[in-house]
């Protein structure tokens, strides 16, 4: 059986619309961007995204767009803007916005371990020697 080689990848967020960071870090984690794709398999690589607390978004966003949890007692909806969950945590803004993208099953969970999100410049994988991704 042949070997899957794993690649790093290191994507700055700052001055970059959401949409546009999160749609091509998907499809890197997804291993779309390979020969090799089988929707069945995690044959994606690993992304560092770093500055998220640089992240854009476009019109009236920061103050319309909404993040819910519910806690799964009644009553329990909590409901955040997106620029209280910037100051809050910038980092679940990208993570949520990609674990939108991957498939919802145990696969897609699998697969978003893969994805690494700082707020600022400095990542702790600097060992892996990460390639520098444009988007």
């Amino acid at each position: 059986m042949k070997t899957i080689e794993k690649k790093w990848y290191v994507v700055d967020a700052a001055g970059v619309r959401l949409g546009r960071v999160a749609s091509p870090v998907t499809r890197i984690l997804l291993g779309k961007h390979k020969p090799s794709y089988a929707p069945n398999m995690d044959l994606g690589d690993y992304v560092i995204v770093v500055n998220a607390e640089k992240i854009l978004v476009s019109g009236k966003k920061e103050q319309d767009k909404l993040y819910h949890k519910h806690s799964g007692y009644p009553g329990g909806l909590k409901t955040l803007t997106y620029s209280q969950l910037k100051e809050r945590n910038p980092r679940k803004i990208i993570e949520k916005a990609v674990k939108g993208m991957l498939p919802h099953n145990t696969l897609g969970r699998k697969i978003f371990k893969k994805l690494k999100v700082y707020t600022g410049p400095e990542h702790k994988q600097v060992a892996q020697k990460p390639e520098i991704l444009e988007v």
